[in-house]
């Protein structure tokens, strides 16, 4: 994962570097206000502590909230922008053999995953100006409610890559000014959870748990 890190931070240090040697552009800037829906595409490796595997998997909560993004525009065609928003999931451990098949609620955890994508943005389409970028997220855990069965419950950060597809239709024909936007990201997630049930199952429960969330997201920006 750390070798998947570095080398997007390096692909896309060469990639603003020869954006950096483009021309100097007006409206630089654009800040976009999105709704969207975050909806985990979610899969677990249940385990004991040091032991067995448990079977089961986990269930995650799909979730809608404003998101904000900043964008800067290196060139007419490249870009890089950085979304920021932060969302609350209800986490169900689900088809626990330890508990005769059944599902296991764990409470709610909070999960700010900033994603930092590298664009090339279309412009030979008049008002329609689609875009595809990649990059990198940094997800953290944080405010982790194990519920009423678990003792306690911890998430580790985690570090992967995201792909993006999105565009924005000009609404007032002008440089800069306001656009509507639709985008579309998919963000690999993976995170090692430990999960103390000594008081409901008597074990310390381990999950690899993919999250790999879709975001999906509508909204209006503005370029200055």
């Amino acid at each position: 994962m750390k070798r998947m890190f570095a080398a997007a931070l390096l692909a896309g240090a060469t990639w603003v570097g020869a954006a950096g040697a483009a021309s100097a552009q007006d409206n630089p800037w654009m800040v976009r206000v999105r709704a969207i829906g975050v909806m985990p595409d979610e899969s677990a490796d249940l385990s004991v502590a040091g032991g067995a595997a448990l079977g089961g998997s986990v269930d995650i909560s799909d979730e809608y909230v404003p998101e904000l993004d900043i964008t800067y525009f290196f060139g007419e065609h490249l870009a890089a922008e950085l979304i920021l928003a932060t969302t609350k999931h209800s986490v169900t451990a689900t088809d626990v053999s330890a508990v005769a098949g059944a599902d296991v609620k764990i409470g709610d955890v909070w999960v700010l995953p900033p994603t930092l994508t590298l664009q090339y943005h279309f412009t030979d389409m008049g008002a329609f100006k689609p875009y595809v970028g990649a990059g990198v997220n940094a997800t953290l855990f944080y405010n982790e409610d194990h519920g009423a069965t678990a003792d306690a419950i911890d998430y580790d950060s985690s570090i992967g890559p995201a792909l993006q597809v999105g565009f924005d239709y000009d609404l007032d024909g002008e440089p800069g000014g306001w656009a509507f936007n639709a985008d579309v990201k998919k963000i690999w997630i993976n995170s090692d959870v430990t999960v103390d049930f000594t008081t409901a199952l008597g074990a310390t429960v381990k999950a690899d748990a993919d999250i790999n969330p879709l975001v999906v997201g509508l909204g209006f920006g503005y370029k200055f």
